[in-house]
């Protein structure tokens, strides 16, 4: 997997080309060193976002590290640019691994803080009537998460087969086949859903 590496504090750019340098199966690079022929993902924050090395690389996968973002920010982003994951500074190695490998093979990753904003948009699916069992929301945040079925079976303390059924259940109630396109259907919800924008101003209050 080629990552390439694009931040305008270049400390920490070298910083992350070291960090994930240690990591096998992945192979970083710099823009100034011309040698990213197709990365698969491009690292990035909000103030090194470069729609120039973005449209050069029109199949890699815009990955940011939340640099402190606040919501509205974070709703600009979603909108101008088809982000595929946003990952906290916090975040340890392993899970930095498993977020990019996530994103590489076609899933979306958010942060926990941002999920919770995400999955305000439950509320506007229950207007249009779609129906979400309580279960079935867990099972939702979780895919969210980026977590497989057998993941989520530990974490609920169910059954892999009994995940399947319900996400059967789920793909159906959207009309949907991929986990893919269940995150992207809370993506732009988060973006109308009116209970969102009541919290967008609480959230504001207290910055």
């Amino acid at each position: 997997m080629e990552v390439l590496i694009n931040f305008k504090n270049k400390l920490l750019a070298y910083a992350f080309f070291e960090i994930l340098g240690k990591i096998e199966g992945i192979i970083p690079c710099l823009p100034e060193e011309r040698k990213c022929k197709e990365p698969n993902i491009i690292l990035t924050d909000y103030f090194s976002l470069n729609k120039e090395i973005i449209s050069k690389f029109p199949k890699a996968k815009l990955v940011l590290v939340d640099s402190g973002l606040r919501v509205k920010s974070l709703l600009r982003v979603l909108m101008q640019y088809k982000v595929a994951g946003i990952i906290a500074p916090y975040t340890d190695l392993n899970l930095f691994k498993k977020a990019l490998k996530v994103i590489s093979d076609g899933q979306i990753w958010l942060d926990n803080k941002y999920l919770k904003h995400l999955l305000n948009g439950m509320d506007k699916v229950s207007s249009k009537g779609i129906s979400l069992t309580s279960k079935e929301k867990d099972i939702i945040y979780l895919v969210c998460e980026g977590l497989s079925n057998k993941e989520i079976a530990d974490k609920l303390n169910i059954s892999e087969q009994t995940v399947k059924a319900h996400l059967h259940k789920i793909f159906r109630k959207f009309n949907i086949s991929s986990r893919t396109q269940l995150i992207n259907i809370f993506l732009n919800l988060l973006m109308t859903t009116k209970v969102y924008k009541q919290k967008l101003n609480f959230y504001y209050l207290n910055f």
